[in-house]
């Protein structure tokens, strides 16, 4: 089997020249394929060979990839993240009513299903409250948060605990996985707490506390009311010029940078095809130097009457005329041959 690489019509493809043998004859078949398309292609059965061969190792890596994916979507990432104790004029819950509040915050790039864990204000009671499963909200996306009600009415949703914050004392509150053993986050919530002021952490998922006088229930705890980057410009640059000499030669460097880019990807780009062909597997690949030009360009325009042939359905070259018989013809119609007599 032999490749040669050629351009047609503006792109780099490759002709494979391939024997086949019957008990009868033998005969030569071409086919053209882009570059990438091989390249692919080989790959994938360079995959499938490895696989058949050595099942278990590949096996084995696959399913270490897969738990590697499924880690970053645990539980285990979950963190309590904001807690209210005392909510006297905050926010209200979907019955209308004000009660304490704990906030749950997803700090993996995954959603995570926190259905079946366990949320506690007693240290020896870990299953105080059982998160109901099939509750399609409990699975919190990538960076988002959940509110839980402290307002001991579990009858009330998933989302209403049967346990109530005390507002003069410590509040000890954990989460637990969902065999009600493994502690996922706890935080002691100091005593004295102050109306409408809630403990959190200082940026969301972080390990700094800090009390909060701006209440940020199901968002970002830390949020920017203005740009200090931009408040600095303005103040030192009001007119614009540092803008202009900044920006200039960075615009300049850019153009001079996609010059080179597009000047040399063409023959980068080509390169590069030969090399991942000769890696998938084409061995005997000729360039245009070492091959005869005749041969290349009969074995391409058979491999392209080929295609040409299959796509297009076999045309006949002869003409039939068909004879056409008209009942009327001006010519034979008597009513030319009679006189018009004006009348007087």
């Amino acid at each position: 089997m032999n490749y040669y690489l050629f351009s047609y019509p503006d792109r780099d493809c490759i002709l494979v020249e391939k024997q086949t043998s019957t008990y009868k004859n033998r005969a030569v078949r071409y086919a053209i394929y882009p570059i990438s398309y091989f390249v692919f292609n080989r790959t994938l059965c360079r995959i499938r060979d490895a696989f058949y061969r050595f099942p278990i190792p590949c096996l084995l890596l696959y399913l270490l990839f897969f738990s590697t994916g499924i880690q970053g979507q645990r539980v285990t990432s979950i963190r309590i993240n904001e807690v209210l104790v005392i909510n006297e004029d905050n926010f209200l819950d979907n019955y209308g009513k004000r009660s304490g509040w704990i906030e749950l915050y997803n700090s993996s790039a995954g959603a995570v299903d926190i259905a079946g864990c366990y949320l506690t204000n007693d240290i020896n009671n870990p299953q105080k409250y059982p998160i109901p499963k099939r509750d399609v909200l409990t699975k919190i996306p990538p960076g988002q948060h959940v509110l839980f009600w402290a307002d001991g009415l579990a009858s009330r949703g998933t989302f209403h605990l049967n346990f109530m914050l005390h507002p003069t004392k410590e509040n000890y509150i954990a989460l637990y996985d969902t065999d009600g053993k493994k502690l996922i986050d706890k935080i002691i919530v100091p005593a004295g707490q102050r109306p409408d002021i809630s403990y959190g952490r200082t940026i969301d998922g972080q390990n700094e506390w800090s009390f909060l006088t701006k209440v940020t229930p199901s968002t970002n705890n830390l949020t920017l009311d203005t740009n200090e980057k931009i408040e600095n410009f303005i103040k030192n640059d009001s007119i614009g010029i540092g803008m202009i000499i900044v920006s200039m030669p960075v615009v300049f460097l850019g153009l001079f940078m996609l010059y080179f880019l597009f000047k040399y990807a063409g023959k980068t780009a080509i390169k590069i095809s030969k090399s991942r062909a000769l890696k998938a597997g084409a061995e005997h690949i000729h360039d245009k130097e070492h091959i005869d030009e005749g041969a290349v360009i009969a074995a391409i325009t058979t491999a392209l009457f080929e295609v040409t042939e299959d796509v297009h359905d076999l045309e006949s070259t002869v003409l039939t005329i068909h004879k056409v018989t008209r009942r009327y013809s001006p010519w034979s119609s008597k009513i030319y041959g009679l006189r018009d007599f004006s009348r007087r």
